[in-house]
């Protein structure tokens, strides 16, 4: 009897350190199951190079949202299109500009938002107007080192 119990408890506890485990999993993961309350808005920049699917949306050095997904604008062809997803408690104006930038020197990209002036707010689904690439120090470099510098 006092076996069956001991190992009862042995079994309680160890399901109740993977329930434990799985939520932490998830939380550090930034897993969300049910989408969450975002809407979802896109940017098309000239290269997204380096910028990766679940990368960081910034505002004023806050996270906002993570790029949802990225892929090439179908109608241009020649174009990166970048879908940010945004926490619904978040306001942009439609003349808010859309960076890449770094963190640090070779850090990881995220995409930094720029509030704009307007009074109009972006709709779910809209295109964000204003962006800039991130610079491409590679190019840069060559463009120097060949005496191809403007």
């Amino acid at each position: 009897m006092k076996r069956v119990t001991l190992e009862t408890i042995v079994g309680i506890f160890v399901l109740i350190g993977i329930l434990c485990l799985a939520y932490l999993s998830i939380k550090l993961g930034k897993i969300e199951f049910f989408g969450g309350a975002n809407y979802q808005v896109y940017a098309d920049f000239e290269s997204a190079s380096g910028l990766k699917t679940g990368a960081s949306v910034e505002i004023a050095g806050v996270e906002v949202g993570r790029v949802a997904r990225i892929i090439l604008d179908p109608k241009s062809g020649n174009q990166a299109q970048v879908y940010l997803q945004i926490r619904n408690g978040i306001k942009l104006q439609d003349d808010v500009i859309a960076s890449i930038r770094t963190r640090g020197i070779i850090g990881d990209k995220f995409i930094l938002l720029k509030p704009g002036g307007s009074e109009k707010i972006i709709a779910t689904g809209a295109r964000i107007r204003e962006t800039e690439s991130a610079v491409d120090l590679e190019e840069l470099l060559s463009k120097y080192i060949h005496g191809k510098v403007d």
